[in-house]
């Protein structure tokens, strides 16, 4: 399905006049329970050329991003997510295969996988999108380039479920550098990005709610480019000193096997 998303950049000091306008309307996403948030980890992959940031950089209007993506604190068993996210123009398109993370790990290192022996009951469709991810990573010679981490409060809106309209506050975004594929949970010595700010992302399937342009509009709030990966990158960039695109190659080095 096509999805509409727009992000905004906005200072930590109006994180509450934006929760007490949201809350009227909305009710936190019950994946965030007890603490209304939950941690979103992804490592990204791209070119040794990092042909996925130079493009996203270009403002190319079609392009893709593969991510491997868990939530929270996991172990081998957790389930988590091979996605590639597909921007065509304005909406964007997401394939998204859920698997165990051992069997993600052990596709991604090549080896074979026969679920009909293993009983891991992952459905047909997830091993279908699982196929188109690992083409993506084999044929293009994508390897981790960076896992990016923040903490997610969700707000879900029930009024037009077909239209599936989610706000969410994206906080504390930082990136570790190089990890390899089993590393999704690892959050060592990471670097912080947007230092005082935090990303709103405005997510819909159909338009975006006359209610929600109103608050938007009202609170000076312009739609801006907020790639967490660019971000993340740029970030690291900074803080190592390093050219990453030259870099990247001797980091990774043994990672993905």
């Amino acid at each position: 399905m096509l999805r509409y998303e727009y992000k905004y950049i906005i200072p930590y000091s109006r994180l509450g006049e934006l929760r007490h306008w949201i809350a009227a309307l909305a009710k936190k996403d019950p994946h965030a329970q007890a603490k209304g948030e939950y941690t979103v980890r992804s490592i990204y992959f791209d070119t040794a050329d990092l042909e996925c940031y130079e493009l996203k950089m270009a403002g190319v209007k079609r392009r893709n991003k593969v991510r491997l993506r868990g939530y929270d604190k996991g172990d081998d068993r957790s389930k988590v997510f091979f996605e590639i996210k597909k921007k065509v123009d304005e909406p964007l398109y997401k394939n998204r295969a859920g698997l165990p993370y051992e069997i993600a790990v052990q596709l991604l290192r090549g080896l074979p996988f026969r679920p009909a022996t293993d009983g891991s009951g992952i459905a047909v469709s997830d091993l279908l999108d699982a196929q188109k991810f690992l083409y993506h990573i084999f044929a293009r010679k994508l390897q981790p380039v960076i896992n990016v981490i923040y903490e997610r409060e969700p707000y879900q809106f029930k009024i037009d479920p077909v239209n599936d309209l989610r706000i969410t506050f994206d906080k504390d975004l930082r990136a570790v550098r190089a990890p390899g594929i089993d590393e999704l949970f690892v959050d060592k010595q990471p670097v912080r990005a947007l230092n005082g700010h935090f990303i709103m992302e405005v997510k819909f399937n159909r338009y975006l709610p006359s209610w929600t342009r109103q608050l938007l509009v009202s609170m000076g709030l312009k739609k801006g480019p907020a790639s967490k990966y660019t971000l993340c990158m740029d970030a690291v960039r900074h803080a190592s000193g390093l050219d990453y695109k030259l870099s990247v190659g001797r980091w990774q080095m043994g990672k993905l096997l």
